[in-house]
């Protein structure tokens, strides 16, 4: 178990991170959030109520301190670094949260039980666990995907993520799972040479989340493409654009669109990820 961030149980709570909210609502402590992003539409009838304190890349700090909150969870990725170190600054605890594998968000949620002593959905956290075991154990034949987050320029996400990781447990195989970000960014759409790993332009920079080219797809050579709703908003015009590749997942008609918080949010929307991602794959995987 973590260290927690506050030494009791804290009553007056501010979320930053969209996932986290709606996993706070859901493991039954929602009654103490007094505030969250413009983001935060998860339950979308208890955050209505809610102040709500701008973006999760652009908070009103100020706003964040005159609530008053015993804690801040944010997330590493999610928030800006420049944001949590002055409400620490104002002293404030701040929780930096940042799962990058199903795994860690199962421990995120067991630490959020813990951390708010609140233990009345361990049950129901140990059988969505009991979930990820299972399909875990299954043994399917390989099914390639690829995911784009972005469309213009063309983005996906590589193996160092946690929607690679979520496509991982329900049966999927990330197509650029090895694929890395290069620099200069045009470097990524073979428009220039690559900056070398120890390159000082290019150490410490992000490498998660590269750009493709529809050429680097069709070799790729996916099964399924999972067109999500975010970050960028796909929808039934983008997909002539890849049901144009020369790939099974055009020849088989498996472009599908799909709600991208089943891959991106992690928390307590890992329990519908589990339950509806798998059939979008490989369907024997729901059949018990």
């Amino acid at each position: 178990m973590m260290d927690a961030p506050v030494s009791t149980p804290p009553q007056r709570v501010v979320s930053l991170v969209p996932s986290v909210t709606e996993s706070l609502f859901e493991l039954g402590v929602g009654d103490r959030v007094i505030g969250i992003t413009d983001y935060c539409v998860h339950p979308a009838e208890q955050v209505a109520r809610l102040p709500r304190i701008g973006g999760t890349k652009n908070p009103d700090v100020e706003q964040i301190i005159a609530l008053r909150p015993d804690l801040v969870i944010a997330n590493q990725e999610e928030n800006r670094e420049a944001d949590v170190v002055a409400l620490q600054a104002a002293g404030l605890p701040v929780w930096v949260t940042f799962p990058k594998t199903v795994r860690e968000a199962f421990n995120l949620l067991w630490n959020i039980m813990y951390v708010f002593d609140e233990p009345s959905m361990v049950e129901r956290i140990r059988s969505t666990e009991w979930l990820c075991d299972w399909l875990e154990r299954m043994e399917q034949p390989e099914c390639k995907v690829f995911v784009p987050i972005w469309s213009d320029p063309l983005m996906t996400f590589n193996a160092d993520t946690f929607a690679h990781d979520v496509l991982r447990v329900c049966g999927g195989t990330n197509v650029f799972a090895d694929r890395e970000r290069l620099y200069p960014l045009a470097a990524d759409l073979g428009q220039a040479e690559p900056l070398s790993a120890d390159d000082p332009r290019a150490v410490g920079r992000d490498t998660r989340y590269p750009r493709v080219t529809l050429a680097e797809v069709e070799a790729a050579q996916p099964d399924v493409i999972l067109l999500p709703s975010e970050p960028f908003a796909f929808n039934a015009s983008h997909i002539p654009v890849f049901a144009a590749l020369d790939i099974p997942a055009a020849r088989n008609q498996n472009i599908r669109l799909v709600d991208g918080s089943l891959l991106t949010w992690h928390g307590t929307r890992l329990a519908r990820a589990l339950n509806t991602l798998p059939n979008l794959l490989c369907p024997s995987k729901s059949e018990v």
